[in-house]
């Protein structure tokens, strides 16, 4: 089993940055994938940013150039800095970790609010 938390989230204005964090305990190093997603409420949960333990990374379309997705080397923790917001980027962020036998793992969600 793998529990995982958001923090980070918040509101903030139009050009500016936020970074968001997982904090991951249990078999962390059972996951092979780590993920953000994000939900508009009404809308499904899509997936943002994701890395592999083997070094492969994704970035969705509207979010390249803006957000990096990381890991970190000293903590069971990944995140999600995201730079330049828009407005379009408000929405409920979710950090995900699929196991090696391809269970989910899924944290609680944490609100952006991008405005002025």
């Amino acid at each position: 089993q793998v529990q995982l938390v958001e923090s980070g989230g918040g509101l903030v204005q139009p050009g500016g940055s936020l970074r968001l964090s997982c904090a991951a305990s249990g078999n962390i190093f059972d996951l092979t994938i780590m993920a953000w997603y994000r939900q508009v409420p009404g809308q499904q949960r899509d997936l943002v940013a994701s890395f592999t333990r083997s070094g492969s990374f994704y970035y969705a379309d509207s979010v390249k150039g803006r957000f990096t997705i990381s890991g970190s080397n000293t903590k069971p923790a990944f995140y999600l800095q995201m730079n330049s917001l828009k407005p379009e980027d408000t929405a409920v962020y979710y950090c995900s970790g699929r196991g090696e036998t391809g269970t989910d793992y899924w944290g609680q969600g944490t609100q952006v609010t991008v405005s002025s």
